[in-house]
């Protein structure tokens, strides 16, 4: 099923989706015990987990495409796959969406990519938006695509940043996936002027559980997230005790997921960290609300 049709019954039933996302272990002792993270996380139910990609190589490579496979055929859930194109040529991607299709693939999240030193950037595409476009032109996907409730990090200002998302729906994206945030205030405020700009897709808005200090530091480094007051506090209370940060961050979580909810967002996507655990916990505390 494609993303949009999910997100219709979604809206049909009254309830917001609830999907997760994961990445390909880089070791391969990690990747064997992938079907086990799998297995936990689609007992949950989610209506699609999307699965990331890294830049350079392909999908033979770093088994994107192995487990997205696994995700739809053996546990049934509908996968969605990350792809970039900063580092790709037309024809490189399109042997992916040809890899793609030939394992049933249906729905991409199209990225640009972060930047990568250790990669060449190709010249054929600049922006998510022609990625988007171009997949468009190739086959019978649905596309989604990523946003910042903070405004991306290389974007001039917050208008400059919602004008270039509305290219990229105007270009194709079905459905948005926003960038984790802490404030869920940030996140009403963006959804505002996506409506008032006239971006009218479904748009997930993206929580991760923080569970230790350091994990924290890095994702805030990477997509500048701000930390409210309140979050800074239990950071700074709990950092040195693992198990009650990992309650206290939990909590938070849950507790901007029901806020989310009440406020008839239109899905939560859950940063899982590859954690099944911590993604259950939250699942068993708004079982009723999804």
């Amino acid at each position: 099923m494609k993303i949009p049709q999910i997100f219709e019954e979604k809206k049909r039933q009254g309830k917001p989706s609830l999907s997760f996302e994961i990445f390909p272990p880089k070791k391969e002792a990690a990747l064997k015990n992938i079907d086990e993270t799998l297995e936990m996380l689609c007992d949950l139910h989610p209506d699609f987990i999307s699965v990331t990609f890294g830049a350079g190589g392909s999908l033979r490579n770093n088994q994107t495409v192995e487990i997205a496979r696994k995700i739809k055929e053996t546990y049934g859930v509908e996968p969605v796959v990350h792809l970039t194109c900063l580092y790709y040529s037309k024809e490189e991607i399109c042997e992916i969406l040809k890899e793609l299709e030939a394992a049933g693939i249906q729905n991409i999240l199209a990225l640009r990519g972060d930047h990568n030193p250790d990669f060449p950037i190709k010249q054929d595409f600049a922006y998510a938006s022609d990625l988007v476009s171009f997949i468009k032109s190739q086959g019978d996907f649905a596309v989604s695509g990523g946003c910042y409730p903070e405004k991306h990090l290389e974007a001039a200002d917050a208008i400059t940043d919602i004008r270039y998302l509305k290219k990229k729906v105007d270009a194709g994206a079905e459905h948005l996936i926003s960038q984790l945030f802490f404030d869920n205030e940030v996140f009403y405020r963006f959804y505002e002027k996506t409506r008032c700009a006239g971006i009218d897709v479904p748009i997930d808005a993206g929580v991760m559980p923080v569970t230790n200090k350091a994990q924290i530091e890095r994702m805030v480094h990477m997509c500048g997230a701000t930390l409210p007051e309140k979050f800074a506090k239990i950071l700074k209370k709990y950092e040195n005790h693992k198990e009650a940060l990992m309650d206290a961050g939990i909590a938070y979580t849950i507790n901007q997921i029901v806020d989310l909810i009440a406020n008839d967002v239109d899905g939560i996507h859950v940063y899982t960290m590859n954690n099944p655990v911590v993604a259950k916990r939250i699942c068993d505390s708004i079982r009723n609300l999804v």
